[in-house]
């Protein structure tokens, strides 16, 4: 006998487990499957002797939707703020104060007397900016043209390369682009413990919401009704066998994921040849001391270089020790870099910092989002979470929706599946 669901949902990342704690509140029976042994997907924490590593530098936008939908599911985000404070700026091998305020504008030699006027306009500016009528502009483009002096485009463009891990000003879409630095301005969170804390909430949450999980579930196809106007999804296979009827099926994961389910079917396929991933480099290090206290926050300019100790700002490290990332956002045609490469990066911000690694790890490409919201797309061009054209499918990820980058669009997708299918039951009650 087949066992049987309302909702299936495919992945147990931070998307899958939102959107399953979602729809089994609003009174579905939920069945997550998640094909590895444990849940989180991106936001896996690891810990090797008291230091947490998560997978790259991780960072919670206190302004953007993932903040706001994981406040409606009880969530906690404990961790703190950072404030600017210990900020440089990385420019041919020379740190700069990093002009994060009005005191350090002042003060910097990063920029001339006036690139800092003008600097200082544009960060006004950009605050007030309508970033939703930027479709069709590249970042590269808007650059040129509100920004004049070229050394306060390059500055502005490594602000805008941090708050959206990506480094190809060509190809990013400036509405995307200045939409996550407005947020990135509104404040970031660094969370103790890393990101496996959310994990575990968001799982709570779902199996006291009555959601059954199943770990090291792969599914493997998906069975239609072919009758009617459209197919209709009715059925999943998992790898081991296992049939479910299912009358909703939500694949939280990246476009390849959702063209693999339904073989053939020319729209999902083109998703998954459109997607452009997002990488970066990370050298995570967690030191018995750190060698330049004072030195917490390095931002590259000339390269697209970045490194935080994010345990000045949450519980990440045992007493006295320190968790610094280092990364490299790749860009067009990079597909990875050499551990050498954030190796010295980190001998400038902290030397000698050799001498007190206690543990370390090097992951030379990381996908950090699975789908570039590029200037001919945009945010509203990417794929809505509903697949029209196949009855009871939808989709969650970073690359779904016209909202947020990152964690932030995962989350605020799984926000509107669960909003759609909740009118849909109330359409089917009257």
């Amino acid at each position: 006998m087949k066992k049987t669901t309302d909702v299936a949902v495919v992945g147990g990342g931070l998307g899958g487990l939102a959107v399953a704690a979602l729809l089994a509140r609003g009174g579905r029976r939920v069945t997550l499957f998640e094909k590895s042994k444990q849940l989180g997907g991106r936001a896996h924490t690891t810990e090797v002797e008291g230091y947490h590593f998560n997978l790259g530098p991780h960072a919670l936008y206190q302004g953007g939707p993932a903040v706001r939908v994981l406040g409606r599911l009880g969530v906690p985000m404990p961790g703190r703020i950072p404030r600017g404070e210990g900020s440089f700026a990385l420019r041919r091998g020379r740190l700069h104060t990093l002009p994060a305020g009005t005191v350090s504008l002042l003060t910097t030699d990063l920029l001339r007397a006036a690139g800092k006027l003008e600097f200082g306009r544009v960060m006004t500016s950009v605050m007030r900016v309508d970033a939703s009528r930027l479709e069709g502009t590249s970042l590269r483009e808007w650059l040129n043209a509100h920004v004049s002096r070229t050394e306060v485009r390059e500055v502005m463009a490594a602000f805008f390369r941090v708050s959206t891990y990506c480094a190809d000003a060509e190809a990013l879409g400036a509405d995307a682009a200045l939409s996550q630095f407005q947020r990135a301005r509104k404040g970031v969170r660094y969370l103790d413990g890393g990101w496996s804390g959310l994990v575990k909430a968001l799982a709570a949450a779902a199996s006291g919401a009555g959601v059954e999980v199943e770990t090291s579930a792969k599914v493997e196809s998906l069975e239609w009704d072919e009758r009617g106007e459209r197919p209709r999804v009715r059925g999943l296979r998992l790898a081991d066998g296992t049939e479910y009827e299912v009358g909703v099926v939500v694949v939280a994961g990246a476009p390849r994921d959702v063209a693999a389910l339904v073989p053939g079917d020319a729209v999902l396929a083109g998703w998954a040849e459109d997607a452009v991933p997002v990488k970066a480099a990370s050298l995570d290090v967690g030191l018995s001391r750190l060698p330049r206290p004072r030195t917490l926050f390095t931002l590259g300019m000339d390269r697209p270089w970045y490194a935080s100790v994010h345990s000045e700002w949450a519980r990440l490290a045992p007493e006295g020790g320190s968790v610094v990332h280092v990364a490299k956002y790749l860009g067009a045609g990079e597909a990875e870099a050499s551990e050498q490469e954030l190796e010295e990066v980190l001998d400038l911000v902290q030397p000698g910092w050799r001498e007190h690694v206690v543990t370390r790890r090097f992951l030379p490409g990381l996908t950090v989002m699975n789908a570039l919201p590029t200037k001919k797309k945009g945010l509203k061009g990417r794929p809505g979470p509903e697949v029209a054209h196949l009855g009871g499918l939808y989709v969650v990820g970073d690359w779904v929706g016209p909202e947020g980058m990152l964690a932030d669009a995962s989350l605020a997708s799984a926000e509107s599946v669960a909003r759609l299918l909740s009118r849909e039951v109330g359409a089917r009650a009257a």
